[in-house]
């Protein structure tokens, strides 16, 4: 199903719980979250079928499985939900469990102890609170670079965390979002190029470049609407988008990216270390400032936070509209 009134209520809904309440940590502590559980399942499936001894055919057929497998699970799990929530209140149940997926808050925060963590504990302290939000090699990463990885990060996660699974649910219903989840999960574990997941991980990371096309450039459109929310201008955040998306090692994240890079004044990605090793990847928005510093992080906070708002606004209208 296409969107319809009651599918863009839930993300009316699931938007104002996610805002409002995130991720609550009790609860989680109390019982798995349904993304930790999609990500169990993926590490059984790897574990039983990513086998050495294979050519590389069979594996990148395996990963093939496993993602079918993933996806067909999470539609009839997502229609299953659906059909059980039913009545007068159907649209908040189901976007109440929907902001379970979403990561408007838990993404504020996150990003925002890196910034504290300055603060508070000084650079190693940023490094361990960013080093929980990227896969880069935080401990090498000097005052400059926590930043950067920070604003980089904050920037990435609003298209794969926010927009992505909204776009989804808007669409889709609750299937097409968990759908999304169960992909970008798999991604996120298996979507690798190092020896181990080059093969097998094929399939995860192509349908998850799929999937994520059309958010990644919404996400750059919003972000750069936001820039003036920190002091930045929306032309040159768009001309920086533009110009340099196409850079990024990614076929999404650029945009995001770049557009935050426009909207701050700074030099973003660039050579950076993971573990496959170093990445020599080109600057986006080359002629900012490379010295990033803490009160940038504030700024994309706040570019976050406008942008989350924009987006809400939009889902509002078309839920009057339509």
């Amino acid at each position: 199903m296409l969107i319809e009134t009651s599918s863009l209520l839930v993300v009316v809904w699931a938007l104002l719980f996610d805002a409002l309440i995130g991720d609550p940590d009790w609860l989680w502590r109390q019982v798995p979250h349904p993304v930790a559980l999609i990500g169990r399942g993926i590490a059984a499936l790897e574990r039983g079928l990513n086998q050495d001894a294979w050519p590389p055919l069979w594996r990148r057929l395996a990963g093939v499985a496993v993602v079918v497998l993933l996806v067909a699970t999470a539609a009839v799990l997502g229609y299953a939900i659906e059909i059980a929530a039913t009545g007068y209140v159907d649209e908040i149940l189901t976007g109440l469990i929907a902001s379970l997926f979403i990561a408007q808050r838990s993404l504020y925060q996150h990003v925002a102890r890196v910034h504290d963590a300055f603060a508070g504990g000084g650079l190693d302290a940023a490094r361990r609170a960013v080093g929980m939000i990227v896969g880069r090699h935080s401990k090498s990463l000097d005052a400059k670079g926590v930043c950067r990885a920070a604003i980089e990060s904050c920037a990435e996660n609003f298209s794969d965390g926010v927009i992505a699974p909204v776009l989804w649910l808007a669409l889709f219903g609750l299937p097409g979002l968990i759908v999304y989840k169960a992909i970008n999960t798999a991604d996120s574990m298996i979507g690798h190029r190092s020896a181990r997941y080059r093969d097998f991980g094929w399939a995860a990371a192509r349908l998850d470049d799929a999937v994520n096309f059309l958010p990644a450039r919404l996400s750059g459109l919003l972000l750069a609407l936001a820039a003036p929310f920190a002091d930045g201008s929306i032309a040159a955040a768009l001309r920086t988008m533009r110009r340099d998306a196409g850079k990024h090692r990614s076929p999404n994240a650029g945009w995001p990216e770049s557009a935050m890079a426009g909207a701050l004044g700074l030099a973003l990605a660039g050579p950076r270390r993971y573990a496959e090793g170093v990445v020599e990847d080109p600057y986006l928005n080359a002629e900012g400032r490379t010295e990033a510093v803490p009160n940038d992080i504030h700024r994309a906070l706040r570019i976050l936070v406008a942008a989350c708002a924009i987006e809400f606004v939009v889902y509002a209208a078309l839920a009057l509209l339509f």
